[in-house]
């Protein structure tokens, strides 16, 4: 039997959410078109972004359908950057964040001469407030995650945005690992900046709630300037051209309705099963430490160092073991490197190489626990005579 740990890199499918693809998907209708089927392609199409609104509270019109987390993410980046007041050239860029946001900067960077200001995170992952301020005075635009993919430190959303706010700056939330997971509210969040200043984009992901892959969304203030990445046809707002996907947006509503609904009772029991899970390993696994915030964090995310193993062989043994867990973002799979999240902590190249990331999600149960509670200490023990002794680390 397989035990599926690996939820932040996607979730199964909800049976609801594909039920209501399929249903959505068996009528045929541009949502553009105006005859009575692109009609009501139309109708099914915004009753979603309602519904979708509603769990992300904000106004329907805000909800730019796009093919996913990272499409999201490049809009915000690039079209707040494109749009930017003259002479503000610099990009307020915290360490560790995702890599479709690194990379979309990175491009920005080497192809438009962006500037780039880093801010630090401090020892469990949390973006350091003071120096995400200073790097704010004149700067075109920053982001920050909501909740960090691979650690699962819950960062002061509400008190970041105020902060840009103040400084006249717009902010972007990548909030894709924390929706479904932790209260999210781009309104709440919002509060009552000006116009075009402070949060003013959100992006989220369906496939990481139970919803379909190639769905996601950015949320948009109506008073954001944004340049789009698209172009050709005008749909939602001029932002994201192109026909709009009905079904999926109807089944990326139903597993945000359902994800949103269940979210506190969900979030008390993974953090039951990952207490219970910590507190074995930490008995049968000589020197295992959890990284990232141990009270402000997603509640399934087990973000694990381990000494003397490399996670890339710990990877492959208990994949052996019918467990499926992960080094860090499915996005960098399959790159044997040291994660920049364990090492924007503050640790070096070698413990970054000597973690896993374990995510619970809907599926999780107690047997998923026990399974990799029981394979874990030999795959330990193989990595690390596999990797010779290291210093400080009993054999």
């Amino acid at each position: 039997m397989r035990h599926y740990l690996d939820h932040a890199a996607t979730t199964p499918l909800r049976p609801e959410s594909r039920d209501e693809w399929l249903r959505v998907a068996s009528n045929v209708g541009n949502p553009s078109s105006i005859h009575e089927s692109g009609q009501a392609a139309r109708r099914e199409l915004e009753d979603a972004r309602e519904r979708l609104a509603a769990t992300l509270d904000c106004d329907p019109i805000e909800v730019v359908l796009t093919s996913g987390g990272t499409e999201a993410v490049n809009l915000a980046l690039k079209g707040l950057w494109w749009a930017r007041d003259p002479g503000s050239d610099s990009i307020v860029l915290p360490d560790g964040e995702h890599h479709a946001t690194l990379d979309a900067v990175e491009w920005l960077r080497t192809r438009e001469q962006a500037d780039v200001r880093p801010v630090a995170l401090d020892e469990v992952g949390r973006i350091r407030e003071a120096a995400f301020v200073d790097a704010l005075e004149s700067a075109a635009c920053a982001t920050a995650l909501a909740a960090n993919n691979e650690v699962g430190t819950v960062n002061d959303v509400a008190g970041l945005a105020g902060r840009a706010a103040s400084s006249g700056v717009p902010l972007h939330i990548d909030a894709i690992a924390a929706f479904g997971h932790v209260p999210v509210s781009f309104r709440g969040w919002r509060g009552d900046a000006r116009a075009h200043d402070g949060l003013v984009a959100m992006s989220v992901s369906a496939h990481k709630i139970g919803g379909p892959a190639g769905t996601g969304a950015l949320v948009v203030s109506r008073h954001a300037r944004l340049t789009p990445l698209l172009h050709g046809g005008g749909q939602q707002r001029g932002l994201r051209a192109g026909t709009q996907d009905a079904a999926g947006a109807a089944a990326f509503a139903v597993a945000a309705e359902l994800a949103v609904a269940e979210r506190e009772a969900e979030a008390e029991r993974l953090r039951g099963l990952r207490e219970r899970m910590v507190a074995a390993l930490r008995e049968r696994v000589d020197g295992i430490e959890m990284l990232g915030d141990p009270h402000a964090r997603i509640p399934g995310n087990v973000h694990l160092w381990i000494p003397g193993a490399l996670g890339e062989t710990l990877l492959f043994l208990l994949d052996q073991a019918q467990v499926s867990v992960s080094t860090g973002s499915a996005c960098q799979a399959g790159v044997p490197e040291p994660s920049h999240v364990v090492m924007a902590l503050g640790r070096d190249d070698a413990q970054a190489r000597q973690v896993l990331r374990v995510s619970l999600g809907v599926t999780s149960t107690d047997d998923d626990v026990d399974a990799f509670v029981a394979a874990l200490p030999a795959a330990v023990e193989r990595a690390r005579a596999a990797s010779g002794p290291r210093p400080g680390v009993r054999s």
